[in-house]
Order: structure tokens, then sequence, then C-alpha cells
């Protein structure tokens, strides 16, 4: 058997994509935003749309969860018109927002009161990859629903791995985050240096990237970072949200982790700064304001 209606609810860079993608390889989508706007170009698509989390789990077999924050999850879910009301002996829901491991386990044991399973399906990648189905996706919850769900996951994702019960996923979601955090920091330190040390910044990469220590960002979102020119795929206030949401799910594991926490004061004044709609990498505009150098034209 095959899944073939599936609903999305929320409809930013990354759930846009996600359904254009999932219409193009001809599934029957129905989506949902608060901000019913969003919706149009969707529609234009061939998506329908819906006036209610409720509506959407009534007519899919999958709803796809991609929103904020875990209290969004929750009101979308649990609220009145949520998607508990519009329950159905096939629904399953899967959630790829990024949100804390504890707290996607109570959500998923509360779904399970309504007999629905709940998937954890995070990703790796913005709208960019998502519109060609090549994010890579990490999964955690119901097995039986994981392996019901795997064509539509596969059209989602080039990679999918199953790492075991619910929060595993975002759990590894987060600690993903916390590298990319660390590399735009990394990055836009070590342009600053060289640039300050009157060396081109771009010959700073030709070397980096000529070594095991190149990464994906190194060889091309840095190079954006020099020239100040961003394309957006996930801004500098998204990872401060999932900055926080690490420091706090250390503090329940109990363990301390400092280079985070100092991460997490550099997005916040960089936010202050005007600069939270930017891209992440664009915390480099920052480093550059607190040095007091102009601001590039974006």
């Amino acid at each position: 058997m095959r899944i073939e209606k599936i609903g999305i609810i929320g409809l930013g860079m990354l759930g846009n994509a996600v359904a254009l993608h999932l219409i193009d390889s001809g599934f029957e989508v129905t989506v949902y935003n608060r901000t019913k706007e969003k919706a149009l170009q969707l529609k234009e698509k061939g998506a329908k749309i819906s006036a209610s989390p409720k509506e959407i789990a009534e007519n899919s077999e999958l709803v796809i969860i991609i929103v904020k924050d875990a209290n969004a999850v929750k009101q979308i879910s649990f609220e009145k018109n949520g998607i508990v009301e519009g329950n159905h002996e096939k629904l399953i829901v899967a959630d790829m927002s990024t949100i804390d491991p504890l707290e996607s386990k109570k959500i998923s044991k509360k779904f399970l009161e309504s007999k629905i399973n709940k998937l954890d399906i995070p990703v790796m990648g913005g709208p960019n990859v998502a519109i060609t189905g090549e994010l890579v996706m990490m999964a955690s919850g119901n097995k039986e629903s994981f392996d019901y769900c795997k064509n539509i996951l596969d059209t989602i994702a080039s990679k999918v791995f199953f790492l075991g019960d619910s929060g595993v996923a975002h759990s590894v979601k987060l600690a993903m985050n916390l590298q990319i955090t660390m590399l735009a920091l990394a990055l836009s330190e070590g342009i600053m240096f060289v640039k300050k040390s009157n060396v081109d910044p771009k010959i700073f990469l030709e070397i980096l990237n000529s070594t095991y220590f190149k990464t994906g960002m190194s060889e091309k979102k840095a190079y954006k970072m020099i020239e100040g020119k961003y394309d957006t795929t996930f801004t500098l206030t998204n990872l401060k949200k999932d900055i926080t949401t690490i420091i706090n799910t250390a503090k329940t594991l109990g363990i301390k982790l400092p280079m985070i926490s100092k991460a997490e004061e550099m997005y916040e004044n960089a936010i202050k700064e005007g600069f939270g709609d930017t891209d992440y990498t664009g915390i480099i505009e920052y480093l550059k304001k607190i040095n007091k150098e102009n601001k590039p034209k974006s």
C-alpha cells in the first residue's frame, strides 16, 4: 500500500518547498497555514487549501507538521480544530519542526492517547534542496508507521536515517544545528582575521577547501559571506531559536556546553543589531559591525 494523500501544516520556506516537491511528484497535497496568503502559490500548483488542522487531518493519510516550535506543534495538534479532532483510522502524523526532544516525546504520548502514531522527521538542508527532494532526514518513532510512510519520506529526502524511539531524531537534529552554528562562527572569524591581515579571504577559502577541514559551507556559503550577499535559506533568528533549544535540552540532560552558550550570546546580539532576517551565516555582518566595518550591499 502507498500513501497518496498528504497534508502539510506550516508554509514557511521549508514547508512551501516540501509541498511543491510532493505536488510535482504526483501526490495529492492539502495545506494549511495561519497566514492564508502563503497558500496561494500552492493552490495555483494544484494543492488544496484547508481551513484548519482538523480539516487537514480528515482529508490526509499523513500530516506533516513544519512549524516554529513545540508550542506551535501543540496548538495545531491539540487545541480547538486541531489535528486530533480530525482523527481517523489511517492517520499518521510526522513532525518536521526542530523542537526539544523531551517535548517531542510528550507530544507523541499525547497523540497516542488519541490512537495516533507520530513520527519525528527533522531534516538537514534548506528550501533550495527540499524543492528537489534532496534533504537529509532523521526519523524516529513507531517503526511500523515509519515503514508505512517510507515512500513519502524517500520522496522528500535523498537519505533517511531511522534512529529509534520518539525524540531521538530531534536530539540528532539539534546536534547537527550545533555544528552549523560553530561552522558559521568559525568561518566568520577566519574571514575577518585574514582580511585584517591584508590577505584576500578567497585565498583563505581556497586553502581551507584544499584540506579535509573543508565543508559544504566553506565551499559555497562562505564566498557569499565575503561579499555580504545572502540567499537566505535559514534565518539567523531561527538558528538562535534552535541554539536556545540546544542549551535548554543540555540543562535537562545535566551537561554543560560552554561554546554553544557563547554562540547564543553572539546570535542574540546580532538580532538586536537588526540582522535577524539575514541568513544565519550573516553572523559575519555582526562581526563586521562590532569591528566598525561598513555593511556591504545586500
